[in-house]
């Protein structure tokens, strides 16, 4: 059928919004990202949370709890992040010119039931010991952590370091574990950490991401039968020598940390 200048206008009308909201759940995300530059409605329909989330939770799990960190971050910005961090580390890093207050450390930590602690810790907020200077710190998160009934449970824990602005992340700690929950007990984690930018598949590094939680006592339960985390400390850690590396070393890329972020 051929169309002549009294055709009606209606025939050219963009689709409606809820048209676009069907069609782009069938749709990968290099596609969504350039349908999203279109228009503003088409904006909006493209960049929607309920679209990018399942996305980027299959794309970057070990990254999924960082939106509990700044509800506000959108999904189709993280997933940009985590992409962008993937094809960082398959290149040769540079030298990175990062301190460590640029960064913002971020912890989640839940048992099967229930939430356990979730804490977002600039990192010109943590202390560094004067004397050694390691890569170690504690931090107090009594108010940031949650009652959990005492007995033998198992936890998932997810560490991140962010750079701020969102310009960056790594994954330090993604793991399952297993950890009894008692008035002032501890739990010990760690997972090996890859090698830097295009080698991070290339074997052992002997360095690893080090976290544990302090239980507080009896005198600092609310109820009977529970407890809260009062004390979380991350650091890294030499498995070498059994020591921690300093500051200096944990945040250069051709040493311990892979922070190809730069």
């Amino acid at each position: 059928m051929f169309l002549n200048n009294k055709t009606p206008s209606s025939i050219f009308r963009l689709p409606s919004w809820e048209v676009l909201v069907i069609l782009s759940q069938y749709l990968d995300p290099k596609t969504l990202a350039l349908a999203s530059c279109v228009s503003k409605s088409w904006s909006d329909s493209m960049s929607s949370d309920h679209l990018w989330k399942p996305i980027f939770t299959s794309h970057f799990p070990s990254l999924s709890t960082l939106q509990l960190t700044n509800p506000t971050v959108p999904y189709r910005r993280l997933f940009a992040i985590g992409r962008a961090a993937a094809k960082r580390r398959q290149q040769t890093p540079s030298k990175p010119h990062i301190s460590l207050d640029n960064l913002i450390f971020a912890v989640t930590i839940s048992t099967t039931k229930s939430h356990v602690v979730t804490v977002a810790k600039p990192g010109d907020e943590l202390l560094v010991d004067p004397h050694n200077g390691v890569f170690r710190f504690d931090v107090d998160v009594r108010e940031e952590s949650g009652l959990v009934n005492e007995g033998l449970k198992e936890v998932k824990i997810s560490w991140n370091v962010i750079i701020k602005g969102w310009r960056g992340v790594f994954t330090m700690m993604d793991c399952d574990g297993t950890m009894s929950f008692a008035a002032g007990a501890e739990g010990w984690f760690s997972e090996e950490l890859p090698m830097p930018g295009c080698c991070s598949n290339a074997g052992a590094t002997g360095i690893v991401a080090d976290l544990k939680l302090g239980l507080s006592d009896g005198k600092q339960n609310y109820r009977d039968g529970k407890v809260r985390v009062n004390k979380l400390s991350v650091g890294i850690l030499s498995i070498v020598d059994w020591r921690y590396v300093s500051v200096e070393d944990g945040l250069s890329s051709d040493r311990s940390l892979p922070f190809t972020l730069s």
